[in-house]
């Protein structure tokens, strides 16, 4: 394992031969099996590369298998401990993260038989505040949507980024869901197959306007066709990088005077707040968005909360007086 989607070898020096295969095991499931993205399989890497390097030295030992099993509550809220005071104040959404990471790692070993550890499951994760999703209006995504292909010197680029922006707000997808899409994966009588988190699988209903943009970026892309090539393309026509789209997106809402949470993701937020708003019912938006807890998707109804009170404070007349 020898790119940036693997433990590197300091780290693994301070384990045990058994803990080292099963760590390679690990990543190998998280990749082929439960197929989590590029972005979520560092976070993981880096919580665990944390926990062993710290567990090394407070344990002043090599780890093993055997070792993690006798870990006690005591050792693992060291380990918490110290990751908060290391990271000068991390945020709850960092420390909560990381515990859900090493949890993952011990769950996995557990339901293989590998290392029964229950003290892990004592620790609680840091409480977190309730975020509510920040949507753009929709005449900002309607301009959004039609200005996409202002900014390239290419046709083809602007094309391209007017199709991925018009599927993330047309379809409701998360960036990296829409940017993992084949050739093969396009629209099918009306229905586009996702591939979500979890590798849990969903059909969205594809809009006229979502394939019309799609075909209309396909005709102009420059390299050859295969089911097997990526929708997406960058201009060396490799899969197209998250970081590309997100700058192409800041520059649009400079141009476009949107605020900063107005990103590809805020898309996706807009797509279920929209609906919403417009009468479709949370369990529908549930299926759509790929939600496997309705809390989850729960969040908008708060959209749409904040919405209808700012519409009452600025025109309700007894609003305006004071009392």
């Amino acid at each position: 394992m020898a790119n940036n989607l693997s433990i590197k070898n300091e780290t693994l020096n301070l384990c045990t031969a058994d803990l080292q295969d099963t760590l390679s095991k690990w990543l190998d499931y998280l990749k082929y099996e439960k197929r989590v993205s590029d972005h979520t399989s560092r976070a993981y890497i880096g919580d665990v590369t944390y926990f062993i390097n710290f567990m090394g030295k407070y344990k002043a030992e090599r780890l093993s298998l055997d070792g993690i099993s006798e870990l006690s509550i005591r050792d693992f809220r060291a380990w918490m401990s110290d990751r908060a005071l290391k990271g000068n104040g991390t945020q709850n959404s960092s420390r909560a993260r990381s515990l859900s990471g090493i949890k993952n790692f011990f769950t996995w070993m557990d339901r293989r038989g590998i290392v029964h550890n229950p003290n892990i499951n004592a620790l609680r994760s840091p409480k977190l505040p309730h975020k509510i999703p920040r949507p753009i209006q929709e005449n900002q995504a309607f301009n959004l949507l039609q200005s996409a292909d202002l900014l390239t010197k290419d046709d083809w680029i602007g094309q391209r980024d007017r199709a991925l922006f018009t599927l993330l707000y047309g379809c409701g997808l998360r960036i990296n869901e829409a940017l993992s899409l084949d050739i093969k994966d396009l629209p099918k009588d009306g229905f586009i197959r996702i591939l979500g988190k979890g590798s849990k699988e969903r059909q969205v209903p594809a809009l006229n306007i979502v394939v019309e943009t799609l075909k209309s970026y396909l005709d102009q892309c420059p390299f050859p066709s295969s089911p097997e090539r990526p929708i997406f393309l960058g201009t060396r026509g490799q899969r197209l990088n998250q970081g590309v789209a997100q700058k192409a997106m800041r520059n649009l809402r400079v141009i476009l005077g949107l605020p900063e949470t107005a990103t590809p993701h805020a898309l996706r937020h807009s797509f279920a707040t929209h609906l919403l708003q417009n009468g479709a019912n949370l369990r529908e938006i549930q299926e759509l968005l790929g939600h496997s807890s309705l809390s989850t998707t729960q969040r908008y109804t708060d959209v749409d909360a904040e919405k209808l009170l700012e519409i009452y404070k600025n025109a309700h007349p007894r609003a305006q007086t004071h009392v």
